[in-house]
């Protein structure tokens, strides 16, 4: 998975360089061109989709330095973490599967969230048959992690054997 996220973040900064580098400045150029800058729209929506590109260029730059720096020592292999594949259940017995991402890399249809955004947050850190709430403004909704797959690939389990036996003695 880090690969695959390190090539979709190469690829996301090869076609913001060539938008700055080639594409913006011929539409500069045309806009200038057409004379008075004062009330040029194609010469301000160019300037600001410049000064956009250049932003989300650093920002980019910075994420795959981060990404660059991961090693996957250093993720936990015992707990949901960054790369995790988590599959949740709600108390209607639905469930929902979801990959822990950069917010970078959020894909909300493809089951990516970000480990900033409110699920993320409660899921990090989280076993199987552990329960996490996401606090939603229309309540707070409460799920059992039902699998984890950690970025390493392995499969997390639950409760050790003894911890069930607890349980049901309890």
């Amino acid at each position: 998975m880090l690969d695959e996220l390190r090539n979709r973040l190469h690829e996301q900064i090869a076609d913001l360089d060539r938008e700055l580098r080639v594409e913006l400045p011929e539409l500069i150029a045309k806009a200038v061109a057409m004379g008075d800058l004062r009330e040029n729209a194609e010469y301000s929506a160019a300037l600001e989709r410049q000064e956009f590109v250049r932003a989300r260029l650093s920002q980019l730059t910075r994420r795959q330095s981060e990404l660059s720096a991961i090693n996957l020592r250093d993720l936990p292999r015992d707990r949901a973490a960054f790369g995790s594949r988590v599959e949740l259940e709600d108390g209607d017995g639905d469930r929902q599967e979801w990959h822990l991402v950069f917010p970078e890399f959020v894909d909300f249809d493809g089951g990516m969230i970000s480990t900033a955004s409110p699920l993320g947050r409660a899921i990090l850190g989280a076993r199987p048959g552990d329960e996490v709430t996401l606090e939603a403004p229309d309540g707070a909704r409460a799920y059992v992690v039902i699998e984890v797959i950690t970025l390493h690939g392995d499969r997390v389990s639950g409760a050790s054997d003894a911890d069930q036996e607890e349980k049901s003695d309890g």
